[in-house]
């Protein structure tokens, strides 16, 4: 066993760089509110109702395909947040039917939208289900906030839509995509989040590494030379939140994370953290980059522009633009080849993302 426990890492001592902080204060776009969260038993979307729980929003709508995530979250905010009006809803985001009798009773005013597949691997090996979850959900509650008069929607997003190598980069930036579009039909206001890696959350490499430090090693990293971009789960969500003053037209926001990190360094000194020495107490051990990865990731597109909000740290590129029936004749298609095999999801996603490379 490791020294100390993963309870007891500071993630800021991982990030090269001092934790962001972002004042919400009680944001004209929650206070008062319906707020629904999609994915709200997740990582990031737990957070995102225990921040918006403390900004008093009339009601937290929080809607998951997991109970036992949600009824956890649930109990939580019942304890810290005593008289805050919430209600937990089941239901998947690829139930049309099921989201419009949702947005039908509770009228959310802002939806904060971050239920997802995300990891890059296992889609790889089931695509059909990132394009059911990821593009085909996104467009279903997206669809809903428009036409049940939501205030605005936020995706989350990430840094791995941007000149994807994955079904789930791929998927994500059709995601954005279909913001961009919806947001010229609807009087919602529409943004797009993207994030880098969010130390902390489920399936993120540190958990991964501690684990592998308690059992004796060896700690696996894919490639001496991989960067990542990171932030802490309360950085993402904390710019999740002040993006919502910001959406209007889909368009695409960013944090300024500082420099990438590189993983291997990540690595050994999560290591030296647990008071063992790499390579000498904990080997190291490079297994190779695994389908869909790439050595560093990106944030913005080239054209897509970037331009300082009244936030120093929160920067903004322009929404993503596709003809609109050009976007839904593929999304048909897609919606069509989501129980088939590989290829044909893949050459797809590629028609409507000419960057994908696979």
């Amino acid at each position: 066993m490791g020294a100390i426990g993963l309870s007891d890492i500071r993630y800021e001592d991982l990030l090269g760089r001092d934790s962001i902080k972002l004042e919400c204060g009680s944001l004209d776009t929650v206070f008062g509110k319906t707020v629904l969260v999609s994915g709200g038993g997740g990582s990031i979307g737990s957070e995102i109702c225990r921040q918006v729980a403390a900004m008093k929003p009339r009601k937290l709508v929080i809607l998951d395909i997991s109970e036992n995530n949600s009824y956890s979250v649930l109990n939580e905010l019942a304890a810290e947040h005593p008289f805050l009006d919430v209600a937990v809803v089941i239901g998947s985001v690829r139930d049309k039917v099921r989201l419009e009798r949702i947005f039908e009773s509770y009228r959310p005013q802002a939806v904060f939208h971050a239920a997802a597949h995300k990891h890059v691997p296992l889609m790889e090996d089931s695509p059909g289900e990132a394009v059911k979850n990821n593009i085909i959900g996104t467009l279903n509650i997206a669809e809903a906030a428009g036409k049940y008069g939501a205030e605005r929607f936020v995706l989350i997003s990430t840094d791995k839509a941007v000149n994807p190598t994955s079904v789930m980069g791929a998927s994500k930036r059709i995601c954005e995509m279909i913001v961009g579009v919806l947001a010229r039909e609807y009087a919602t206001k529409f943004a797009c989040v993207r994030f880098g890696n969010v130390l902390g959350s489920s399936g993120s490499v540190v958990p991964l590494f501690m684990s592998q430090i308690d059992r004796g090693g060896p700690v696996t990293v894919t490639d001496s030379h991989v960067i990542r971009y990171f932030m802490t789960i309360p950085e993402a969500v904390s710019l999740v939140l002040r993006v919502s003053l910001y959406a209007d037209k889909g368009e695409i926001f960013v944090l300024d994370m500082g420099n990438p990190v590189r993983i291997d360094e990540l690595a050994r000194n999560l290591i030296r953290l647990c008071g063992y020495e790499p390579d000498k107490d904990i080997k190291i051990e490079y297994t190779g980059l695994r389908p869909g990865e790439k050595l560093f990731e990106e944030l913005l597109l080239t054209g897509e522009g970037l331009e300082k909000t009244d936030n120093d740290l929160i920067y903004k590129g322009k929404a993503a633009e596709m003809d609109r029936e050009e976007l839904f004749g593929i999304l048909q298609m897609l919606r069509e080849a989501s129980d088939s095999d590989g290829d044909e999801i893949r050459a797809l996603l590629k028609k409507a993302v000419p960057e994908y490379h696979y």
